[in-house]
């Protein structure tokens, strides 16, 4: 059973007042999710990995760099981490600064517990469908990667819609041979017909499928 990529997530709080820290971690676990907190925006950056999954609630003004300017540079990066930002200093410019670095929601502090809730629930089922498109891709690659390369070259002539025959005639095989290509490529790929097959093909290299 594949996992739920949203019960996977951790909510990434940063705020250098630990007060303000502490209150969003223990209403965030109250509702069941997994949190964790940063004293700054340095501190978050040193524990950071590619494969985090969850939410960033991000304050603006801090110590050092501010939340503004991490934003900045996970949107630069293409982290796939959606960011609620709160703050007590919001003003318009600020506003418009954040929503082009693709933050998820801008709060005031102090701002109603629910409303917080609320948007950090909306941004991970959003995310959670694009966790799940890289998850199979990242599988369709891993898949690929584990044929030979006489089972690539019968894939590519499978995925061109051409028969076994004609297959084993322009790769100078007997038709039994392809027909064990066939069945070793679909046992590593995981699938059962050849329409799976070409679904996996497209996600893992969709520009490379109709060449």
């Amino acid at each position: 059973m594949k996992s739920d990529p949203k019960s996977l997530s951790t909510v990434f709080i940063i705020d250098d007042n630990s007060a303000v820290r502490d209150a969003i971690r223990w209403l965030v676990e109250q509702v069941g999710l997994k949190a964790k907190t940063y004293a700054s925006a340095q501190e978050f950056l040193s524990s950071f990995h590619p494969d985090m999954r969850g939410c960033i609630v991000l304050d603006i003004r801090m110590p050092g760099m501010s939340g503004i300017e991490l934003q900045e540079k996970l949107f630069h990066g293409n982290i796939q981490l959606p960011v609620i930002i709160v703050t007590g200093h919001g003003d318009v410019p600020i506003t418009v600064r954040a929503m082009k670095a693709g933050a998820f929601e801008f709060l005031q502090k102090p701002f109603n517990d629910q409303t917080l809730l609320d948007a950090i629930h909306a941004a991970l089922d959003k995310y959670s469908a694009l966790w799940q498109q890289e998850e199979r891709r990242n599988q369709a690659c891993k898949s690929l990667a584990a044929l030979t390369p006489r089972e690539r070259e019968v894939l590519d002539l499978l995925r061109k819609g051409k028969p076994n025959k004609v297959i084993a005639s322009e790769l100078g095989l007997s038709v039994r041979t392809v027909e064990g290509h066939r069945a070793n490529i679909t046992e590593k790929m995981g699938v059962k017909s050849l329409g799976q097959l070409i679904e996996m093909m497209l996600k893992s290299d969709p520009e490379n499928l109709d060449n």
